[in-house]
């Protein structure tokens, strides 16, 4: 039985997002469209919550495979950064902790296997990102691109 001390605890849904990088340094973004969260923005190429008892990195792996069609290994996953992340409503969905990898190889081509969720797929230059991208990803992207991106960030608190 949870005490009440344990259910008031704090609590955060994880994440694992994979951004595919080319041979030219562009990523693939996806254009989520029908999920009900940031519809008709652009997106990491594949990304989602970590299951029970999945650890991140078979979380990124099956993502990949699920949204893109990609065979992926634990060991080609680079780091980029674990982001604490808040939009602010209290409610536990709301409170996350996102990991993010950037992906240099893979197995098969990149294709949209969730035809519900996202309605295309597009190679970029992270210098020319299109709009509008999801915000907290965005972030992402952006400081990875100018070398400041944090082993650790935070995001969407008020005092950052």
């Amino acid at each position: 039985m949870i005490s009440e001390e344990e259910s008031m605890r704090f609590q955060v849904v994880p994440a694992a997002y994979v951004l595919l990088i080319d041979e030219q340094d562009q990523v693939l973004l996806s254009y989520r469209r029908g999920t009900g969260y940031m519809d008709e923005h652009w997106a990491f190429g594949a990304a989602g919550h970590v299951e029970l008892g999945e650890t991140v990195f078979e979380a990124a792996a099956r993502e990949a495979h699920e949204e893109l069609g990609v065979e992926i290994t634990a060991a080609d996953l680079e780091p980029m950064t674990v982001m604490h992340r808040t939009g602010a409503s209290g409610e536990p969905i709301d409170e996350r902790v996102d990991f993010f990898f950037a992906l240099r190889r893979w197995k098969g081509v990149p294709g949209i296997q969730e035809q519900d969720k996202a309605a295309d797929l597009r190679w970029v230059s992270l210098d020319e990102l299109p709009a509008p991208v999801v915000p907290h990803e965005q972030y992402v992207l952006q400081q990875w691109a100018r070398g400041t991106l944090p082993a650790v960030t935070a995001f969407g608190f008020h005092a950052q």
